[in-house]
């Protein structure tokens, strides 16, 4: 038996009732979170300042001697920079959360290579290359590690990397696998959100009780506290009376200001770099799970500025070339021309700011939208 053809009021609700049709309104897109971009360049800033001025080693070859002596003061203060990683890491899990909420994987996929690898690569090519020429002082990696590093699994495979900060990448990484599997993949909803952020939390701590590698590989329960966070601020940003939400936050935070502390503080030890203090640890782990909700929670929103969108777009491609390269610059501006040690930090800062915007302009205006269209519909199941 043939179906009857749809009337016209099955296709337009109300018409040919006497009732005008629902004017239909296109959904609005949210407002971009402008704060989280500014946000994200103070994590990135963060970072610089300790790997310029909060430790010794290659950058101490950089400076002729220990940042120590270039910044009797501001050392002690530059060596929290390394939290903001910790940072980084709370506002990925919002920013995850967000992005992979009702995508299909191959979408969710294409969209985060598209993001990570144009930048990721024109670094890795960057350096070695920088790295390979006779009047630069640092060994470069072998080139058979050199080409490793392109596919991001160096740290796993043993290879030496060419970006010191890859290991951040990862971490990122783990995350991305694991959210893709459990959540972006079945379908992402409230309650299955919710489960992957307990069940993962479970898990950490018992993979750091159990001192099994392989689980500590899988569920990096020192940086799980601080993505699990994030996915909960994320929750409470759709919804800001949900207690559950609320809850996985602040256990996130508790056990995140834990792994901060263990893996920072130590005695006080005349002999060691720098001193820091477990209380400014913790505040600087607070002010971060803070700055995020405060964003989520829609109190920042008359910091909107359009310039913090370029400061998000310059954050990831600064936050890969700004070590090495900076190092490279140190030495040509301090040892080489003269400059003092102040005035060469923030020239150092600018010229890697100034390569972030290059790299963004000429490689990721190229190449992200190419990857993410060539991955998308290589990935789009064919009839």
């Amino acid at each position: 038996m043939t179906a009857p053809a749809p009337t016209l009021p099955d296709i337009i609700p109300g018409a040919g009732t006497g009732t005008p049709p629902a004017t239909i309104v296109p959904a609005r897109a949210k407002p971009r979170l402008r704060a989280l971009d500014g946000l994200r360049l103070i994590a990135a800033l963060m970072v610089a300042a300790y790997h310029y001025g909060g430790r010794d080693g290659e950058i101490g070859e950089a400076w002729g001697s220990s940042p120590k002596a270039q910044f009797p003061t501001a050392h002690e203060w530059f060596a929290y920079g390394c939290l903001g990683v910790q940072i980084f890491f709370v506002i990925s899990g919002f920013v995850i959360c967000m992005s992979g909420w009702g995508r299909p994987l191959r979408s969710f996929f294409a969209s985060r290579a598209s993001r990570l690898l144009p930048s990721y690569w024109a670094a890795v090519v960057l350096v070695t290359a920088v790295f390979a020429l006779p009047v630069v002082a640092y060994e470069a990696v072998s080139p058979s590690d050199a080409l490793v590093n392109l596919t991001m699994l160096q740290q796993p495979l043993g290879a030496d990397r060419v970006l010191g900060v890859c290991w951040t990448l990862w971490a990122e990484l783990r995350f991305y696998a694991l959210f893709a599997l459990c959540v972006v993949l079945p379908g992402a909803t409230r309650a299955r959100v919710v489960l992957f952020c307990a069940v993962w939390t479970l898990a950490a701590a018992m993979a750091r009780a159990a001192d099994e590698p392989l689980l500590d590989v899988v569920l990096m329960p020192e940086y799980a506290p601080f993505f699990i966070g994030g996915i909960g601020i994320y929750l409470i940003h759709r919804d800001r009376r949900d207690l559950t939400a609320w809850g996985i936050t602040g256990v996130s935070w508790l056990i995140g200001q834990h792994y901060a502390v263990s893996g920072l503080w130590h005695a006080p030890d005349p002999d060691s770099f720098s001193y820091r203090s477990s209380l400014v640890i913790i505040a600087v782990v607070t002010a971060g799970f803070a700055a995020v909700l405060l964003i989520a929670l829609g109190h920042l929103h008359r910091v909107n500025w359009r310039w913090l969108t370029v400061a998000g777009a310059l954050t990831y491609p600064f936050y890969l070339v700004h070590e090495h390269l900076g190092w490279v610059t140190v030495r040509a501006l301090h040892q080489g021309l003269g400059l003092p040690s102040y005035a060469t930090f923030g020239l150092t800062i600018a010229a890697m700011l100034a390569l972030a915007w290059l790299l963004n302009r000429y490689v990721e205006a190229w190449l992200t939208p190419a990857i993410r269209t060539g991955l998308g519909r290589s990935l789009t199941p064919r009839r």
